[in-house]
């Protein structure tokens, strides 16, 4: 049985479903972003129980389909940008990558995640890339090129037109700033 679960945007988030489903006995095989499989609920356990035990963890039990599709689609783009998972194809872009590992064409993609989230995909993508950045420039791990290159844009120049556009600030002016307000990726 798989049970999508929204809101599961980093490894501890993982542990924390992976803890709290644990201690109501059900027996895990797989805890990915947004996913976990169980072998069932075990007796005297509700889906009910479960949705409540993950809401008090900052969680949410999707049971609609198209809802699912749409937590997984944001699952594989977090584990991509955030993650530096390396499951997308040097050569593929965002959209190829998706349409491979869903198995749905991305017109049709698109228009549910847009329908649901209320933005695009490619604004879903480009604010999960700015907060990495975010993320690189506050601890000062990298470089500008390196991060764009981490990040496959075409220069650096386009990764500071696209982090100006998003926080209204150029990279150098975030790092400058005493409060480098990132924001947690569950409300990207």
């Amino acid at each position: 049985m798989i049970l999508t679960i929204r809101n599961m945007v980093c490894d501890r988030c993982k542990r924390a479903v992976r803890d709290d489903l644990g201690a109501m006995g059900l027996t895990m095989h797989r805890v990915e972003l947004g996913e976990v499989e169980v072998d069932g609920l075990p007796p005297g356990v509700t889906l009910d129980d479960v949705r409540r035990v993950l809401v008090a963890g900052g969680f949410e039990l999707i049971d609609d389909r198209k809802h699912a599709l749409v937590e997984h689609m944001k699952a594989l783009l977090i584990n991509e940008v955030n993650h530096l998972k390396g499951d997308r194809l040097p050569t593929e872009n965002y959209s190829a990558f998706l349409e491979r590992k869903l198995g749905y064409e991305y017109s049709y993609l698109s228009g549910l995640f847009s329908g649901i989230e209320g933005q695009t995909v490619e604004k879903y993508t480009i604010a999960l890339k700015i907060e990495k950045v975010k993320e690189w420039l506050r601890y000062d791990e990298l470089t500008l090129t390196e991060m764009a290159w981490r990040l496959s844009y075409s220069s650096v120049q386009h990764l500071s037109n696209q982090f100006r556009q998003v926080t209204g600030q150029t990279p150098g002016q975030f790092k400058k700033l005493a409060l480098n307000a990132r924001r947690p990726l569950d409300s990207i």
